[in-house]
């Protein structure tokens, strides 16, 4: 689990609670109708605007920045030096034996296994880079469209809220109360988008990033294995993808 996601919305939303509790009761903050048109609105708005198959694979991808660990690309270097050990020591063949949840990587050993050109195994990463930024990218914007339409439709909330007060403007008495209830919805809409949906996005084009420089490594790693089967120098050339920092710590002896 990706503790630093769950940890950044945990502690937004208990700042945001811990403020309102020092300010008085929570119950003046809860509108149920005020709900109702943020998120009913937010979400009616964003399956307008993508279809509801990709609007339920964002919601698959979002649920994907709190589930999955980050892969370091030092930890993918490591891995990769290690395969080209295993193939110098027993042998290309011996790459198809290799058990990994990878599927990328499962098929990167079989290809060198099968001794394939270098530009077979390019040409496949490649496929999969450009797959994998597709998927992701719907998943950002679905989520960037969300960050959009919740303060939109704080605001259209707002001004419901502000018609009904100036239709009751006879009663002074209930003006403090309907402005009250008129601006919760804009404080709903720009909660939702800049502590849930913006981040959520934010982090999803982080992790395509990420596997983005995995898919890298376990090209050039496939690349050099076939080229040159020395685990050292594989590491040497995988190195560039890790900070100089790292190197110095987590380098081959």
């Amino acid at each position: 689990m990706d503790i630093a996601t769950l940890f950044g919305i945990i502690v937004g939303f208990a700042l945001v609670l811990g403020a309102i509790f020092l300010g008085g009761s929570i119950s003046i903050f809860v509108n149920i109708p005020g709900l109702m048109i943020v998120i009913g609105g937010t979400f009616a708005a964003t399956c307008v605007t993508f279809p509801l198959e990709e609007v339920l694979q964002a919601f698959g991808g979002g649920a994907r920045a709190f589930g999955i660990k980050k892969v370091k690309p030092q930890e993918v270097v490591s891995t990769m030096v290690r395969i080209a050990e295993i193939s110098r020591r027993e042998g290309l063949v011996a790459l198809e034996k290799i058990k990994t949840e990878n599927a990328l990587l499962k098929k990167a050993c079989q290809l060198i296994a099968d001794n394939a050109d270098p530009m077979l195994i390019r040409d496949t990463v490649m496929i999969e880079i450009a797959t994998m930024k597709r998927r992701h990218n719907v998943s950002i914007a679905v989520f960037k469209r969300l960050g959009m339409y919740a303060p939109a439709f704080g605001m259209i909330g707002t001004l419901i809220g502000l018609v009904q007060m100036l239709s009751q403007l006879d009663d002074p008495k209930s003006i403090g109360p309907a402005m009250a209830v008129a601006i919760l919805t804009t404080f709903y809409g720009a909660l939702m988008a800049n502590l849930l949906f913006i981040p959520i996005a934010g982090k999803l084009k982080a992790r395509t990033l990420q596997e983005e420089v995995q898919l890298n490594i376990i090209f050039e790693g496939a690349k050099s294995i076939l080229e040159n089967n020395n685990p050292r120098l594989v590491y040497e050339k995988l190195s560039s993808f890790i900070s100089p920092k790292e190197r110095r710590s987590g380098g081959r002896q």
